[in-house]
């Protein structure tokens, strides 16, 4: 099994909608903290996550939430975060 650590950005369209930027993989967990922070200043939102899985067989273990900051629009219905 592999981890992977994304960074995903959420920005405000110009009509005040909430759209998703380009997902950013980053190489471990620190690194992705670090960008998820200086992300967090001039976006709508951050989130940054871990998620293990085979490629090969398509199986992914649930995401782990590393940083999360702002409008997320997937985890509005979520109540712990871990930041």
């Amino acid at each position: 099994m592999l981890t992977y650590f994304v960074v995903q950005s959420f920005n405000f369209t110009p009509r005040g909608a909430v759209t998703a930027g380009k997902a950013v993989e980053v190489q471990d967990a620190e690194h992705a903290l670090r960008l998820a922070e200086k992300l967090a200043g001039c976006s709508a939102g951050v989130v940054a996550f871990s998620r293990k899985g085979d490629p090969s067989s398509g199986e992914f273990e649930d995401a782990v939430i590393l940083y999360a900051n702002g409008i997320v629009p997937m985890l509005e219905a979520e109540v712990a975060v871990a930041c």
